[in-house]
């Protein structure tokens, strides 16, 4: 399948600070992509550069087969980009802005429907300076949707929203997906990127460091399975005697709990040597390896280099 977005060793400086070092990725058509990193990492730069608000120092970028450094005219029709510090006049009225923004486009959607789906029907006569953190937000994403793109790029779009909101926010993404767009989420948050991405690109210090689906880069951090339980006992006792089990690769005490990691057979290794040792874990809990694990993990590894 051809890419509609292609990004090769993309660079961007300002002065003495590189920003985006050497980050290459491809976006395919109706997924939704994540672009995962902590702060500072990169991630706004790159999809600024992608949609043509910032020009690139180096490399070669491809949106819809459009360059956006010469195109950002015809690319601004068919890609909507909701930013991390976007912002409107303070006196604009949500009704207003949406019917701005849909000026703009040949053929919009319907900016009240949108707003509503998006919660903010009650705002519609509100001024924008008299919205909370999280309706701007929400605006933002209506605002990025207006023109019916091809590609939306989202940038930390669930920043200040409280839990139920940003629940409704992804499933307005997903439907949204599901209608044919292509979706490039930056995020930092780790069950947003789980919920909602189909791929990932792991970006620290201004490069790509892993790229897979959710389920890949946790299985490819470290297979194996974490156990986490209490114990009456004394808990370095009991984690020197588990570090001597050939399945376990960590044995650790945290916050009251004893935390193991190792192979796919660790479970069963560690309750016959608590039971032949005469310990009764409680409060057992068995996960596997996730994407947090996948990103602290990568991050740190590219630290160590």
């Amino acid at each position: 399948m051809t890419p509609v977005i292609t990004v090769k060793n993309l660079r961007k400086t300002y002065g003495a600070k590189v920003a985006v070092d050497d980050v290459s990725f491809e976006v395919r058509r109706g997924e939704i992509f994540g672009i995962l990193g902590p702060n500072g990492a990169g991630k706004t730069t790159s999809v600024e550069c992608l949609t043509g608000l910032r020009a690139a120092d180096d490399g070669e970028i491809r949106v819809l087969g459009l360059d956006p450094a010469h195109d950002g005219a015809a690319l601004r029709e068919r890609v909507g980009v909701q930013l991390q510090e976007g912002e409107l006049h303070p006196k604009i009225r949500v009704r207003e802005a949406l019917e701005l923004f849909a000026s703009f486009y040949p053929d919009p959607a319907d900016g009240v429907a949108l707003a509503t789906r998006l919660g903010l029907a009650e705002k519609l006569d509100a001024q924008y300076r008299h919205l909370s953190g999280g309706q701007k937000q929400r605006l933002a994403v209506a605002l990025a949707l207006i023109g019916k793109p091809e590609i939306a790029v989202l940038d930390e779009l669930t920043t200040g929203l409280d839990p139920q909101a940003r629940r409704e926010v992804w499933e307005l993404v997903e439907s949204v997906r599901e209608e044919g767009v292509t979706i490039v989420l930056v995020t930092h948050f780790m069950d947003e990127a789980e919920r909602l991405c189909d791929r990932i690109a792991v970006i620290d210090a201004g490069r790509v460091v892993a790229t897979d689906t959710p389920a890949g880069l946790a299985v490819g951090a470290r297979r194996g399975q974490v156990m986490r339980f209490r114990t009456d006992g004394d808990g370095a006792r009991v984690t020197a005697l588990l570090e001597g089990l050939d399945s376990v690769e960590e044995a650790r005490v945290d916050r009251g709990e004893i935390v193991v990691r190792g192979r796919e057979d660790v479970v069963v290794d560690v309750v016959l040597a608590l039971a032949e040792a005469g310990v009764r874990p409680v409060d057992v809990e068995v996960a596997r390896t996730s994407l947090e694990d996948a990103f602290v993990q990568l991050t740190r590894s590219h630290e160590e280099v």
